[in-house]
């Protein structure tokens, strides 16, 4: 991904990128979000580069994983959580209890699928 950021960049295009981060990252990124997935878990490399990090909420267990991710990325990484878009409704509000009491965190949204949206 090196050329090919490379010459986004040499055109005036800035470059984002959304990954688990389970493999080598490359390229030149002006916006790296990093989505863990328990399946497959980041490379330690990886959770520096990151400028946001998003957790998806499955279940309560994962705000515990979420933390475990959020303590591996710098202080200036934005974090997100995001429910599982088939328990929406019922994680979502456990979602807004932990934002709530922990504000270091911020609420994710897919509005393409609120929107019906593909």
């Amino acid at each position: 991904m090196n050329y090919l950021t490379q010459q986004l960049k040499n055109r005036g295009f800035q470059t984002f990128i959304e990954t688990s981060g389970a493999y080598l990252l490359t390229g030149i990124w002006d916006w790296v979000c990093l989505s863990p997935k328990r399946t497959s878990p980041p490379l330690q490399d990886n959770y520096s580069k990151a400028n946001e990090l998003k957790i998806i909420i499955h279940n309560k267990n994962d705000f515990e994983w979420a933390e475990k991710n959020a303590n591996q990325v710098s202080p200036e990484c934005k974090l997100f959580l995001q429910p599982e878009w088939s328990k929406n409704k019922e994680m979502m509000p456990l979602i807004v209890e932990y934002v709530m009491s922990h504000p270091k965190w911020n609420v994710s949204l897919q509005t393409h699928k609120y929107m019906n949206i593909p």
